[in-house]
């Protein structure tokens, strides 16, 4: 017989031995309370446990942990303990620095459980049960060694997005030109013009909200004279969506 949540065993009546069955429980209780492990991506046991560690166990799971799929794996006294895992636990993910929450069958973040909005470079604010998403968007990148009259970002404002500004840092000193515009090909001040070479400088390039068609990259502009040096980092701030399944 064990209790119904955590399936610590109970000491039988006239049972002998009863250190073993109560030392069993405690070792799944120093398991399973505040819990934390250390990875959830091995799908087979480490090489070299210590005593007390513990584990998320990956798909596909083999050796000591087959059958173990998605449960908390415990090295005690030189041995693996199954933690089958149970709606609504929460644990730490150590090398991750996440928090996870058991639902449905599987450990999602917090986040997804709770319906919370995360620090990302994509986030999803509004989500239909198809999948249908309204989500917000930033796209970082240093421009490095500036050269010539015009320089063009990697990074794109991405087609079908709704652009709400293209902010700037000149990370390192603009040598050449005087002064540079930030914008795209056709409308070069169109996130800012005559913007500062000194190190430190910045912008924040806001426009009116602005649907774009297809991926445009970001074009500075020099003034007073080609770029001959510096550096400036551009970030894409915009609306994008996703079209339900």
């Amino acid at each position: 017989m064990t209790t119904p949540n955590l399936a610590l065993p109970y000491i039988a009546a006239a049972q002998a031995q009863k250190h073993v069955t109560h030392n069993e429980a405690l070792d799944r209780l120093d398991g399973l309370v505040q819990l934390s492990v250390t990875d959830r991506d091995l799908a087979a046991p480490p090489a070299s446990p210590s005593e007390g560690d513990r584990y998320i166990v990956a798909a596909g799971a083999t050796g000591a942990w087959a059958g173990w799929d998605g449960d908390v794996a415990l090295f005690s006294s030189g041995a693996w303990l199954r933690l089958s895992a149970r709606e609504g636990w929460r644990v730490w993910v150590e090398d991750e620095a996440t928090l996870l929450v058991r639902s449905g069958g599987a450990w999602i973040t917090l986040e997804a459980a709770l319906g919370l909005v995360t620090r990302s470079t994509d986030v999803t604010l509004a989500l239909s049960p198809n999948g249908a998403a309204t989500r917000l968007t930033v796209a970082e990148e240093t421009l490095a060694t500036l050269a010539g009259p015009t320089v063009t970002s990697s990074i794109a404002i991405h087609a079908r997005a709704i652009a709400l500004c293209v902010s700037t840092r000149t990370t390192s000193a603009i040598t050449g030109a005087t002064s540079y515009d930030c914008g795209i090909a056709g409308s070069p001040a169109k996130f800012g013009g005559s913007l500062g070479t000194a190190a430190s400088a910045s912008n924040l390039g806001i426009i009116w909200p602005e649907a774009f068609w297809a991926d445009t990259p970001i074009v500075l502009t020099a003034n007073g004279g080609d770029f001959t040096g510096g550096a400036v980092r551009i970030a894409i701030h915009a609306f994008a969506f996703t079209p339900p399944d």
